[in-house]
């Protein structure tokens, strides 16, 4: 007879074939997410272009660690919310008030992450790029 007390200690124990497959299936959500989500290639595509933007005019250490906390603040709300939608879309696959209310917080967490990232961009690369246009 198993006990829950050996149940619970083979689930604890480090398996370094168990953290390498946590990381695939952290891979293959994050594709999912770009392959699914419009919203999510236009972060993609945003996040390459402020990338290669930072690369171009060179910023500092410091403003890249501003770039990159905008980006992953931005990538977090978009999974988050994905996340959440395909949750609600399974417990309640008809309209239901209160999942689009739930629904549309978690939209509305995305727009805040992405307002901000937006204004990180625009005080991080703005300088430089405007004393590249007035030379």
């Amino acid at each position: 007879m198993i006990e829950p007390s050996d149940v619970l200690s083979a689930r604890t124990r480090f398996s370094l074939g168990a953290r390498f497959r946590s990381v695939i299936y952290a891979w293959r959500g994050l594709r999912r997410l770009v392959h699914g989500e419009h919203n999510a290639r236009i972060h993609l595509a945003a996040s390459l272009s402020v990338a290669a933007a930072g690369i171009w005019l060179r910023v500092s250490m410091n403003d890249w660690r501003w770039l990159v906390l905008a980006m992953a603040m931005v990538w977090l709300a978009e999974a988050f919310n994905t996340a959440i939608e395909e949750l609600c879309d399974r417990i309640e696959p008809g309209f239901d008030l209160v999942i689009g209310r739930i629904k549309d917080i978690a939209a509305g967490a995305v727009l805040i992450a992405s307002l901000a990232a937006a204004l990180i961009g625009v005080l991080t690369l703005g300088p430089p790029l405007w004393v590249l246009v007035q030379q």
